[in-house]
């Protein structure tokens, strides 16, 4: 690396609220040399995602503005330069990677089009040059047949190729600074390695400096050159990667080096050993066989009989009261079926799902019943799980009346009580959703589980999109309900390491079907499976002289659709 392509000097960034101006960027310094990684790390709010913003002139409100320091971009200073300056250089010299690839991929713009656009506008190409520079980028980043899907639509593709996507339309002007925010945050752990190691292979073939914003410290550790920790608009530390991990200056460094999930032994608790679970002979919930089949996509109205997809085929599983159960697998594993099935919201094809002794198949509306009053679930995204127009206060209370288990008069004192349980002041009773950072939506979710006094919780990717501190914070507090309430925990996640830390036994889902399951010390020491070894070894870990793993997976077989005659299966998908 020579010097520096980037150098930020005092940059200050203010809005004005209420009367006064608020500093969001407090004279933040850094470069950033050619060729370089650098990451950005904070929890949510401390200015990772504003500093990049600013950079490129792009920041969220008018009321918001740079109000002093100098961003030199090979001598020029960006801060000074007119919008139509600006539109030159972003895209040409600065691209950037967006978190969600579905939000900012226009859907109803053809892929190739989309990288087409940016080639055409910032080097003049004509059409037919400018889709075939288009194709050269998409097969650069991964796309196995880039001539065709050149013609799909967003749509059409997975996650993890909507973000190859994404990447394809931030490098189609070939730029000399790439800036990517949070771009595996909602990504499995297979898929995130891989788009990782796309990034670093970008970097050495182009030379690209890259900008990479993240709240896991594994993806940094294992992917950066130099690391910045930011909190409250403030730079903390900034240095070489292997001097922050190994002597981290700040306190809030070391806070956050013990909350990553890949330290154990330092991550605030003890997952429950085999000793410290309840005895119980009756399992609360018991699956046997459980078959959930949807229609096959694109099928014409002219096709003989139905196909259909098994999204959870033949899975059978037995749950102790008390007991922690990580359900982890890639996406479209069927985890999040299973769950949706478990609690009557998605129709069972064949098979038995049996809560607390009474049988969803046999006996829907006396198990639905039970399922309404004695389990919950709590969802990924806070915000959109929540009534955006309901206090919390009303929300909980909206809860309580349904159930008719708490006396009109009783309800505002066991809101109250709701709150202290998950560790929300009893303020927090008069705010709505919007109000509230994404940790504590996420523990008003839970104050929503925990309303109807449940004996089950399923949580579902509860933590994926929360920083590494809040997760630890939201995992305590999860351990410690569960000691408290005796509650049985179901954990889907894709972040393996959180699932070892808190829970006893882990269920490994592939293709709809359990292929692994054990207890969580047997299975991550000795992965019988190789699909297991997988996603065990795409896990990134916190040391820095560790590769970044591949996330290459098992070979296997297309997914074998199952045709149905007048209603009867023939065939399953294997």
């Amino acid at each position: 690396m020579s010097g520096p392509v980037l150098s930020i000097r005092d940059l200050t960034v203010k809005v004005p609220i209420d009367g006064e101006t608020r500093t969001l960027i407090d004279a933040v310094s850094f470069d950033l040399a050619r060729g370089e990684i650098l990451g950005l790390v904070g929890e949510s709010g401390s200015g990772k995602s504003m500093i990049c913003r600013a950079l490129v002139k792009l920041l969220p409100s008018p009321a918001i503005a740079i109000t002093g320091g100098t961003v030199l971009l090979d001598g020029k200073d960006l801060a000074t330069l007119s919008e139509d300056a600006m539109r030159a250089v972003r895209g040409a010299e600065i691209g950037m990677i967006f978190q969600n690839p579905t939000s900012h991929l226009d859907p109803v713009m053809r892929i190739g089009d989309q990288i087409a656009e940016g080639i055409r506008y910032h080097q003049g190409f004509d059409p037919r040059e400018a889709r075939a520079a288009a194709v050269e980028i998409l097969g650069q980043v991964g796309f196995p047949d880039p001539a065709r899907q050149y013609d799909n639509y967003p749509h059409e593709f997975s996650g993890g190729m909507r973000q190859r996507a994404m990447i394809a339309v931030a490098l189609s002007c070939n730029p000399k600074i790439l800036i990517a925010d949070e771009p595996t945050t909602a990504l499995d752990v297979t898929i995130q390695a891989q788009i990782l190691r796309l990034l670093m292979d970008l970097r050495d073939k182009r030379g690209l400096s890259i900008i990479l914003i993240t709240h896991d410290l594994g993806i940094v550790a294992q992917t950066c050159d130099s690391i910045a920790v930011l909190r409250n608009g403030q730079l903390l530390e900034h240095g070489p990667k292997r001097r922050v991990l190994a002597e981290p200056q700040h306190a809030y460094t070391v806070s956050l080096l013990k909350s990553h999930p890949s330290m154990p032994e330092e991550s605030g608790g003890t997952p429950l050993t085999p000793a410290a679970l309840p005895i119980a002979l009756q399992p609360l919930l018991e699956i046997d066989d459980l078959v959930v089949r949807f229609p096959a996509p694109g099928l014409g109205i002219f096709k003989k009989g139905k196909t259909e997809i098994a999204a959870v085929n033949g899975v059978s599983l037995r749950i102790m009261p008390g007991e922690t159960v990580g359900i982890v697998g890639e996406s479209g594993s069927g985890k999040s079926t299973l769950a949706r099935a478990i609690l009557g919201l998605t129709p069972l094809t064949s098979g038995h799902v049996s809560f607390a002794g009474s049988d969803l198949a046999q006996q829907r509306r006396q198990t639905l019943a039970k399922l309404r009053t004695e389990a919950a679930m709590v969802f990924q995204d806070p915000y959109n799980a929540l009534n955006p127009r309901l206090t919390i206060g009303d929300m909980l209370a909206e809860v309580l009346k349904v159930q008719g288990n708490t006396p009109a008069a009783r309800i505002p004192e066991r809101v109250g009580e709701l709150l202290d349980l998950v560790e929300l002041d009893r303020a927090f009773a008069t705010r709505r959703p919007r109000s509230l950072s994404g940790g504590q939506c996420q523990r008003a979710g839970i104050a929503r589980a925990l309303a109807v006094d449940p004996k089950l919780i399923i949580a579902d990717e509860c933590v994926a999109a929360l920083d590494v501190t809040i997760q630890a914070q939201i995992i305590d507090l999860f351990r410690d309900l569960k000691t408290r309430m005796n509650l049985t925990l179901l954990f889907i996640a894709h972040d393996l390491a959180i699932v070892r830390n808190l829970c006893d036994r882990v269920v490994v889902m592939y293709r709809g079907e359990i292929v692994e399951e054990g207890r969580c010390d047997a299975v991550f020491a000795n992965p019988r499976h190789a699909y297991t070894a997988a996603l065990i070894g795409a896990i990134p870990d916190i040391d820095p002289d560790k590769p970044l793993p591949r996330g290459d997976l098992p070979p296997r077989s297309e997914p074998k659709a199952a045709p149905v005659v007048r209603g009867q299966p023939l065939i399953s998908m294997q």
